[in-house]
């Protein structure tokens, strides 16, 4: 992923590339560079530090790592005050309205299921878009129906189940990249809202418009669809 950001903010004519930190580099290239934005696509321990380390030297930040708690996200809060950062569980357009959408139909449903898929690397289950659809839809809706289920015959055949009760499937699979579904269902009816992800490359549409519009939007914000207008 950092390859393709890095390939994405050089080919751009509005943005400039002017550091790339690898694993093991000193954050101190950044402001050696001059850097203005940082994009961090790594791991939960390592974009801490990055957040960290942009807000103390006033360096806006772009981040896609998810699994940030809620501790970790009052601490960012209070530390960017001369610059801005941007944390999304997702980059690509079409999963930002997946979710927007999927939140919007929420209070009209009984019943809501979420099923998400991503390639046999990614160690974390369900993914930060899966749990960030959820809060979504909890938040826009605490009427939900009961789980009917009294037996499973494999344990945790019914799923994870996250705010408001809404049960969440991760599927780990060979050849896929990030595809997400929700389901939702009430009396006659179902709503299935899906989003598929085939390339890398569809996430960096979104991660310019973290990286062109991130000064504009004060302190912390959560989700890229606020850079949207959703």
């Amino acid at each position: 992923m950092g390859d393709e950001v890095c390939r994405t903010i050089e080919a751009d004519p509005g943005t400039e590339l002017v550091a790339k930190v690898d694993l093991g580099d000193s954050l101190d290239l950044l402001t050696a560079a001059g850097a203005e934005v940082v994009v961090d696509f790594t791991v939960l321990d390592v974009a801490r530090q990055t957040l960290r380390f942009a807000a103390a030297n006033g360096i806006h930040a772009v981040v896609g790592t998810t699994g940030f708690s809620e501790d970790d996200l009052a601490e960012f809060r209070g530390a960017f005050r001369s610059s801005n950062a941007l944390i999304a569980p997702n980059f690509a357009i079409g999963a930002v309205l997946m979710i927007r959408f999927a939140e919007l139909a929420a209070p009209h449903f009984d019943t809501a299921e979420i099923i998400e898929i991503h390639h046999d690397k990614k160690v974390d289950a369900p993914s930060g878009t899966a749990t960030h659809t959820a809060e979504r839809m909890a938040a826009a809706s605490a009427d939900w129906a009961a789980d009917p289920t009294t037996h499973e015959v494999y344990e945790g055949a019914r799923g994870g189940v996250g705010p408001g009760d809404i049960h969440v499937h991760a599927v780990r699979m060979r050849g896929a990249v990030a595809n997400q579904e929700v389901i939702l269902g009430t009396t006659g009816q179902t709503l299935t809202i899906r989003h598929d992800t085939a390339d890398r490359t569809s996430f960096m549409p979104g991660v310019l418009v973290g990286v062109k519009n991130v000064a504009n939007h004060a302190g912390v914000t959560i989700g890229l669809d606020t850079y949207l207008g959703l």
